[in-house]
């Protein structure tokens, strides 16, 4: 009794260190939080909960219509909120024109907005919304129900606005009677303009014309002929420099427009038919600054050797190739390993051209290479074991759905090159769950496949604590580490001799 008396006491007595801090400090900690911690901590006290509301700038709220009532109390609250984004879910009720504008009056100093699926929003209640938050810089909307009433409102008010994304617009009207959208007063400010899925995405073409100041443009899957509309663009608009183009109906001609933009260093290139070489060699010529070049060929081979050549001629600079169904030759290769001698990253996807020795080819003469990816390639062992003494510079070897490619070659690959990460899918969706996601591969994809070939993991049931029994083999693999590493000495002691 007398210890837990004297400890109680020591508890009681001792400094308040957090009290002492000042709200600025306790502002800044709280910002470095993620939101769910910064939600624990609003409610400590009242103090902090005041200082956590006053100091968050970014904020995300479900946009259905029973937010309204909500609006007043959440808004004096977190009353410096610059960055909001208002998210709808599809089968849900949206908020209307209302909530839009008693947001728009209690922030007025917002700067970025994102509304998703509020299709119960109209031109009346974002022209509202304009008048009110002007100093808006970027705004995104996607799948919504205002028109061009609305998103010229938003051009006219919000001078300083520099990124404009538009997604499946839906209260644009239907054919060539649609409205023009811009240019406003935006046009002199706009950097970025992005639209996707527009019916009429050309009725945007007076605000991309007048935007002097356009350094990207991004045009997504949106319906119509737009060659015509880019040489009347490129002819106002010469300082871009980024442009992407998927699925478009665009040709030669388009390409030809856009060559005038000879400050352009990244292009990308997706599943655009019309598209072939001589437009691709339009572009090199005169674009002599690109960077990044990314070609979604769609299996159509009208982009090859030519275009590649003349890239490879008159683009030094270039330092990033994705080429996706396209069919290249060591003719082509050779050219862009040689001359493009600042080539950093390439992925090579789809080709049924890309071979041994093309990959020995980039492997001799890419220099400056650190990262690169073959998918879907009729590329073998030999071709690999290139690797091993070439691209002095490469740090990361993706290889999917390359059958010739063994997972012995990996290990003897990564063997003689420890530093160099080797990720390799053999397409068998066993080990896929195991070290295969979506989003990239585990560097350590090799060591695990083998080992799992050779020792099969005992089956673990799930715990108590909910694990499931594909987390904890992850955790079996993890913990046969050591095992994986003695395998690799016995490996590379007896491929020694056999790979040089």
């Amino acid at each position: 009794m007398q210890v837990e008396e004297q400890t109680e006491f020591i508890f009681c007595e001792g400094p308040d260190y957090i009290s002492d801090l000042p709200d600025e400090c306790l502002a800044c900690i709280f910002q470095s939080l993620n939101s769910g911690d910064r939600k624990n901590c609003s409610l400590v006290c009242r103090r902090w909960l005041r200082i956590e509301g006053q100091s968050r700038h970014r904020l995300s709220l479900n946009a259905q219509s029973d937010l309204l009532p909500l609006v007043p109390f959440l808004f004096s609250r977190f009353d410096s909120v610059t960055k909001l984004a208002l998210k709808c879910d599809r089968r849900s009720v949206s908020i209307g024109d209302e909530a839009l504008v008693a947001i728009s009056s209690r922030c007025r100093n917002l700067t970025r907005l994102k509304l998703r699926s509020c299709r119960e929003l109209t031109d009346a209640g974002v022209a509202a919304f304009a008048k009110n938050c002007k100093a808006l810089k970027k705004l995104s909307c996607g799948s919504c129900s205002f028109g061009t009433k609305g998103m010229n409102a938003i051009l006219d008010n919000c001078a300083s606005l520099e990124e404009l994304s538009v997604k499946r617009l839906r209260g644009i009207t239907d054919g060539a009677a649609a409205e023009p959208v811009g240019p406003g007063l935006a046009a002199a400010s706009l950097k970025t303009i992005c639209l996707k899925e527009l019916y009429n995405g050309q009725c945007f073409g007076p605000l991309i014309i007048g935007s002097k100041n356009l350094k990207t443009l991004k045009l997504f899957r949106c319906s119509g002929d737009w060659d015509k509309l880019l040489q009347v663009i490129s002819d106002r608009v010469t300082g871009m420099v980024e442009i992407h183009l998927e699925r478009l109906q665009v040709s030669d001609t388009g390409l030809a427009a856009i060559s005038n933009c000879l400050n352009l260093e990244i292009l990308h290139l997706v599943k655009t038919p019309e598209c072939t070489d001589m437009g691709l060699v339009s572009i090199a010529e005169r674009c002599r600054l690109l960077r990044k070049l990314h070609v979604d060929g769609w299996k159509t081979n009208r982009i090859g050797d030519d275009g590649l050549s003349a890239v490879a001629k008159y683009c030094p600079n270039l330092q990033e190739l994705v080429l996706i169904g396209v069919n290249p030759t060591k003719i082509s290769v050779e050219l862009l390993a040689s001359n493009c001698q600042n080539l950093e990253r390439l992925a090579l996807c789809g080709s049924d051209t890309v071979g041994d020795a093309e990959l020995s080819c980039i492997a001799a003469k890419c220099v400056a290479l650190k990262k690169l990816c073959i998918k879907s390639c009729p590329v073998s062992d030999h071709g690999m074991e290139a690797l091993a003494n070439g691209c002095p510079n490469l740090v990361k070897v993706k290889v999917k759905k390359c059958r010739a490619v063994t997972c012995e070659c990996a290990d003897w690959l990564r063997t003689k090159r420890g530093s160099l990460a080797v990720n390799l899918d053999c397409g068998e969706p066993e080990h896929q769950d195991a070290s295969v996601s979506d989003g990239g591969l585990l560097e350590n994809v090799v060591e695990f496949h083998s080992v799992a070939n050779q020792m099969p993991l005992p089956s673990i049931a799930s715990s108590s604590t909910g694990r499931s029994t594909s987390f904890m083999s992850r955790l079996g693999l993890l913990s046969g580490k050591n095992l994986v590493a003695c395998t690799f000495r016995r490996w590379s002691g007896g491929n020694s001799s056999s790979r040089g």
